[in-house]
């Protein structure tokens, strides 16, 4: 049994973690951090949890809370794990890390599109970039994963087979994406309010939405080390009224003949043994995803405009973020990597 601790167990990412790690065989939460919770129980923050975590209650963090952990997760905003990962990853067997401060891999995008430079750099290129779907030879074993974000996993997992194999253009790449309410985090804030959210559907981030350098990081990045040139995508994310789950509909321009059969066969050949992605021809939904770690694609070729259009459906908070942080637990561990994680969804 591995021992788990959880820094920044409070959010929406961190209770969704416990969840996952309350069904997993071999992880064991010995410590949960959250500060603004400190001294909470868990169950009462989260009734939903009470029957596995009735009396653990949310810890303050000092340097010493996770001290000899086999593998600690980062839920915190972004910016807080900068300051912590320098010195926890001598602490700890591994860490794997759901915020946005590892997974870029130049520096200087961080100051453009996350207003702040990098305080730790160094570390970067230390970071495996955890999307086991792509990347998965890099995050077995790793000592360090940067779990990607819920719409550069939809965007990635949707396009990644069709610009990898050079079957559509590169450049001018538009991702159009949905999210649940989950998605902007546990502390209530005007605009996420229900009287806000309900019945309302919005577009925001039209300025440049700062996941947009990760989805163009990952499709200019195959595994093998070749990279791909003049990757640009056009990002434009969207708020839902809905908790959970994102539908991304991604549109590019094929380099060649391509229709639909053979862009639905592109997908399935590509993710053939993967055991979260459901590649069907009818439409993704969000509803079809929630709770589950699956991520459910379709693609179609316009026979009038000639574009691809490629869909992903997923639930944010989990494949879009614990989950896909469990998955990658699990290979960094050495553990089934399917281990703990559900593929079916709820219904209704």
């Amino acid at each position: 049994m591995a021992s788990v601790g959880i820094i920044g167990a409070s959010g929406f990412t961190g209770a969704e973690l416990l969840r996952l790690c309350a069904a997993h065989p071999d992880l064991d939460v010995v410590v949960a951090t959250g500060d603004t919770q400190a001294g909470t129980a868990v169950a009462d923050l989260y009734p939903s949890l009470a029957a596995h975590y009735g009396d653990l209650e949310f810890a303050t963090l000092d340097d010493a809370t996770a001290d000899g952990c086999d593998l600690v997760f980062l839920g915190l905003p972004h910016g807080a794990s900068q300051a912590l990962v320098p010195d926890l990853a001598s602490r700890v067997g591994h860490v794997v890390d759901l915020a946005a401060d590892f997974r870029l891999r130049d520096a200087s995008l961080y100051p453009e599109w996350y207003d702040e430079s990098h305080t730790a750099p160094g570390l970067l290129a230390d970071f495996a970039y955890g999307l086991p779907e792509l990347y998965r030879s890099t995050i077995v074993g790793a000592p360090l994963v940067a779990v990607p974000g819920c719409y550069p996993t939809s965007a990635a997992l949707s396009l990644a087979p069709f610009v990898w194999g050079g079957h559509v253009e590169p450049a001018g790449i538009v991702v159009d994406a949905a999210t649940g309410v989950s998605g902007a985090g546990r502390p209530p804030k005007p605009h996420t309010t229900f009287c806000a959210v309900d019945e309302d559907y919005t577009a925001y981030g039209l300025s440049g939405h700062r996941h947009t350098p990760e989805m163009e990081q990952v499709l200019g990045t195959p595994p093998d080390g070749t990279g791909i040139d003049d990757v640009s995508v056009l990002f434009t994310p969207h708020l839902a009224p809905m908790n959970r789950g994102i539908l991304a509909t991604c549109y590019a321009r094929p380099t060649g003949e391509l229709d639909t059969d053979a862009a639905l066969g592109l997908l399935a050949d590509f993710y053939a043994d993967e055991p979260f992605v459901v590649v069907d021809e009818r439409s993704p939904s969000t509803k079809a995803t929630l709770g589950a770690n699956t991520a459910h694609l379709t693609a179609r070729v316009d026979p009038r405009t000639g574009l691809l259009v490629a869909l992903c459906a997923i639930d944010n908070l989990v494949k879009g973020a614990s989950g896909q942080a469990v998955q990658c637990a699990n290979l960094a561990l050495g553990l089934d990597e399917a281990a703990g994680l559900p593929t079916i969804g709820l219904y209704p």
